[in-house]
C-alpha cells in the first residue's frame, strides 16, 4: 500500500461534521435520491456511511433519511421537492476538487463534497465550505494543510488526470488565462458571465503589457463539441496571445506561468497551491477571502483567512475520498499518493508508442502498462517512422524499424499466481529503454539505475519492509508449487540448483561458456563436493509446457534429490546454497539471506552479493541488499492493479498476490486439463506474432 501519514480510522461509516462553533452533525444515513443517476456511483454509500436507494412512493421512511441532490443541476430541483414532500433535509454532492484519473463521463469520482447548507460554487447564499474556511485554524491543521500542498504539487495532481503534460515550448514570460464552456453552473453561480470572460482577458493584456497571453481553451471547445466564450479563429490572429486548445495537464502551464487569470475555473485554486498570483472574474469558493485579487466585492461572511484554512477545509473537512483499490474511504493523502503516481507512471514515454510482435493476448497488456501513451500495433517493422518509440517484446529484433528507439518488454519479478505460458495476468511488467536486464551484452535501465542511482533512508525503508514481508509470505516470481520439501536430518549442507529453459533469452545473453543445467549441476558438485543437491526443474518442464535441456533426465544421477512440486519461497528455507545460471532464484535467495554462486551474469550479479564466477567488469558499485531490493522491485518495474487496471505499488502488488494465493486464484483444475491445448494456441499466437518482425 501506498504509505500515508494519517490514520483513515477518522473517515469511518460514521462522519462528524465540524463546525466553527465546535458543534458537529452526524450522518448516518440512510439516503434517498429521486435520481437512478446517484445509486448506480460506485463507491457513494461508502462515502456517504449509509445506503443510498431510489425514492418509491409509499415505502417508509426511516428516521434520519437524507434526501440527495447533485449540486444546483435541473434534477437537484426534483431532490428539493422531494424532500419537502418528506419533510427531510437536503444534502448536496458534488464532484471533488481531486476527482480521478479519466474525465466524468468516463469515470466515476473518486472524492465527493456534501454540502448540507448550500454548495460551494453557489456564492449567492452560505454554503458549508465557507463555514469550515471561517473555523480556527489549529496549528496541526496548519501543519496538514501545508503537507497537502506539498503533496499535490509533488505529484503534479489536478481535478482530471488523463492528459499529458504540455510538452510544446512556453514563452519565456507569460500569464495564463483559462476559458471555460458556456453555460458551465459555476459561471452563472459564481455570479459571473460571458462579459466576465472578454474583461478577464482585457485586464491579462493590459496589465502584462509585455508578457503573452496563454489561453487555455477547454478541449470540448477546441474539438467543436461545445462552446466556449472567444473568438478562437480571432485571438490566433493576435500576436500576444497563444490558444492552447488540446487536451493537456494544465500543471505545467500554472507552474510555469507569472499569474493565472479566471472566472470561476477550478484552475484558480489550484494556482494558490502553486503559489501564484491569482486574478478572479467571478466569485469562486477560493475567493473574496483576501487570498486572491477580485473584480468582484465579497460578501460578509467570507472575511480574510489564510491558504491554510482553505486548504484544510476545502480537501480534508469537505470532500469525502474512495481508495480505488480498496473501494474503502481514506483520507486525501492516500488519494493524493495514489494519482501522484499515476502522473508519474503516465509520462514516462513518449505521446505516442508503436508496438510490434505482440500477440492477440497481450495486446491489452500492452496498453494497459504503457497507459498514458497511444499505442499503435503495426503488422510490419517498415511501417515504423523513423524516431519512434517502438515497444517490442524481450529481446526480439525490430529488424527495419531499428532507426527507432526501442522499448523493451518482459515479466517483471514479482510477477503472478500461476505461470506465464498458462497465459495468467501479470502484475507486473519492466520496460527498458537501453536494453533489458537480463541482456548482460549491453547496459539495460536496470543496470543503470543500480549503478548511479541514489538510495535514500525512506526507500530503503520501502525496501527493507517489502523484503522481509516477501520473505515471510514465502512469495516469489510465479508462486506455484504446494508441496513442503524438508532438509534430511543430520545434513550439514543443503545446495539447491535451480533449472532454467535452455532456450530461454536470458541463457543465451547471460551466461558464457557454461549454459546447460546440467553442467551447472556438475559445477555445483564441483564447488560442494560434500553437500546434499537438490535440483529443481524449471516449472515450465515440469507442466511438460516447455522442452527439457540437454540431459535433463539424468538429473537425478548428478544430484541427491530432485524435487518438482515443492513451493520454491519454502525450499529457499530449507537450504543454505544455491548454484545459478541466470535463474531469478538466486535474486530471491539473495533476499533469504543464502549464499549465492553466480556462473553467469544475471542482474543482481557484479554488485558485491553473490560471489560471481563469471563476473560483469562493467559493475563495479557495491551494493547494500536493500539498495538492490530498491532498484529491481521499487524503481525498474511497473505494476498495475487487477481490479482498477491503474497503477500501483509494489507494495499493494504484493498484497494482491497473497490474496490471490488465498483465495486459490493459481491455475484451476480444468486448466489444468486444458494445458495441451493452451500451449498449442500460445504456440500459434507466439508464432503469427513473431512473423510481424520480418514481415
Amino acid at each position: 500500500m501506498l504509505h500515508d501519514t494519517h490514520d483513515a480510522g477518522a473517515w469511518a461509516s460514521t462522519f462528524l461534521f465540524p463546525f466553527p462553533d465546535g458543534a458537529t452533525m452526524e450522518h448516518h444515513g440512510p439516503y434517498l435520491t429521486a435520481s437512478i443517476t446517484l445509486t448506480r456511483i460506485p463507491g457513494l454509500p461508502a462515502l456517504l456511511g449509509g445506503p443510498v436507494t431510489r425514492y418509491r412512493p409509499g415505502r417508509a421512511v426511516v428516521p434520519g433519511t437524507r434526501v440527495l441532490a447533485w449540486g444546483r443541476k435541473p434534477s437537484a430541483a426534483r431532490a428539493e421537492a422531494l424532500a419537502a414532500d418528506l419533510g427531510l433535509p437536503v444534502l448536496r454532492l458534488e464532484d471533488g476538487f481531486a476527482r480521478s484519473v479519466g474525465l466524468g463521463a468516463d469515470e466515476p469520482p473518486l472524492s465527493v463534497v456534501v454540502d448540507d447548507t448550500g454548495i460551494y460554487y453557489d456564492a449567492a447564499c452560505p454554503s458549508r465550505l465557507e463555514r469550515l474556511v471561517a473555523a480556527p485554524l489549529t496549528p496541526d491543521r496548519a501543519a496538514r494543510a501545508r503537507a497537502l500542498v506539498a503533496l499535490w504539487r509533488q505529484g503534479r495532481v489536478s481535478k482530471y488526470n488523463q492528459a499529458r503534460e504540455y510538452a510544446e515550448r512556453l514563452p519565456e514570460d507569460f500569464v495564463l488565462a483559462v476559458d471555460q464552456t458556456a453555460g458551465d453552473a459555476s459561471i452563472r453561480h459564481g455570479l459571473a458571465g460571458a462579459d466576465s470572460f472578454a474583461r478577464m482577458l482585457e485586464a491579462a493584456l493590459d496589465e502584462h503589457p509585455r508578457a503573452t497571453v496563454v489561453l487555455k481553451v477547454h478541449p470540448e471547445v477546441a474539438a467543436g463539441r461545445k462552446r466556449g466564450h472567444f473568438d478562437v479563429d480571432r485571438l490566433r490572429r493576435n500576436d500576444r496571445v497563444l490558444v492552447l486548445g488540446a487536451a493537456v495537464h494544465p500543471v505545467r502551464l500554472v507552474e510555469a506561468a507569472a499569474a493565472v487569470y479566471v472566472v470561476t475555473s477550478q484552475l484558480g485554486f489550484e494556482a494558490l497551491l502553486w503559489g501564484k498570483p491569482v486574478r478572479v472574474f467571478g466569485l469562486p469558493f477560493y475567493a473574496g477571502w483576501g487570498l486572491t485579487t477580485d473584480a468582484l466585492a465579497a460578501p460578509d461572511r467570507r472575511r480574510p483567512a489564510r491558504l491554510e484554512s482553505l486548504v484544510h477545509a476545502a480537501l480534508v473537512d469537505y470532500a469525502r475520498y474512495i481508495d480505488p483499490e480498496t473501494g474503502t474511504v481514506c483520507p486525501p493523502e492516500r488519494l493524493l499518493s495514489w494519482l501522484g503516481l499515476q502522473r508519474r507512471m503516465r509520462e514516462r514515454f513518449p505521446a505516442t508508442v508503436h508496438a510490434l510482435g505482440f500477440s492477440a493476448w497481450k495486446r491489452p497488456l500492452v496498453r494497459e502498462f504503457l497507459q498514458g501513451s497511444r499505442v499503435l500495433f503495426v503488422r510490419r517493422p517498415d511501417r515504423v517512422p523513423a524516431g519512434a518509440t517502438l515497444a517490442v517484446w524481450g529481446r526480439r529484433d525490430p529488424g527495419a524499424a531499428a532507426a527507432a528507439r526501442i522499448l523493451r518488454l518482459e515479466d517483471g519479478f514479482l510477477r503472478s499466481v500461476g505461470l506465464g505460458v498458462d497465459l495468467t495476468r501479470p502484475l507486473s511488467w519492466v520496460m527498458d529503454g537501453r536494453g533489458i536486464y537480463y541482456d548482460a551484452t549491453g547496459p539495460s535501465d536496470l543496470e543503470v539505475l543500480l549503478g548511479q542511482a541514489d538510495f535514500p533512508p525512506e526507500l530503503l525503508a520501502r525496501a527493507q519492509a517489502l523484503r522481509q514481508r516477501l520473505v515471510a509470505e514465502g512469495i516469489t516470481k510465479y508462486n506455484v508449487g504446494a508441496d513442503v520439501w524438508r532438509r534430511p536430518a543430520g545434513v550439514k549442507q543443503v545446495v539447491l540448483v535451480p533449472g532454467q529453459v535452455e532456450a530461454d533469452a536470458s541463457i543465451r545473453y547471460g551466461t558464457g561458456a557454461l549454459r546447460t543445467n546440467m553442467d551447472l549441476l556438475r559445477a555445483a558438485r564441483r564447488q560442494s563436493p560434500d553437500a546434499y543437491i537438490v535440483y529443481k526443474p524449471h516449472p515450465d518442464v515440469v507442466v511438460k509446457m516447455r522442452r527439457p535441456g540437454v540431459e535433463e533426465d539424468a538429473a537425478g544421477s548428478l544430484c541427491d534429490a530432485v524435487v518438482l512440486h515443492a513451493a520454491m519461497g519454502t525450499l529457499l528455507d530449507q537450504i543454505d546454497v544455491v548454484h545459478v545460471l541466470t535463474s531469478l532464484t538466486g535474486f530471491e535467495a539473495l533476499l533469504r539471506g543464502k549464499t549465492v554462486y553466480c556462473h553467469g551474469r544475471p542482474f543482481y550479479a557484479g554488485w558485491g552479493l553473490t560471489r560471481d564466477l563469471d563476473p560483469p567488469p562493467q559493475r563495479t558499485r557495491r551494493l547494500l541488499l536493500d539498495e538492490l531490493v530498491a532498484g529491481v522491485l521499487l524503481l525498474y518495474p511497473a505494476y498495475c492493479h487487477p481490479a482498477t487496471g491503474r497503477f500501483t505499488t509494489a507494495e499493494t502488488a504484493l498484497e494482491v498476490l497473497l490474496a490471490q494465493r488465498r483465495n486459490g486464484m493459481g491455475l484451476s483444475w480444468w486448466r489444468r486439463g486444458l494445458r495441451p491445448v493452451l500451449a498449442f494456441l500460445k504456440r500459434r499466437l507466439d508464432r503469427a506474432a513473431a512473423k510481424e518482425y520480418t514481415a
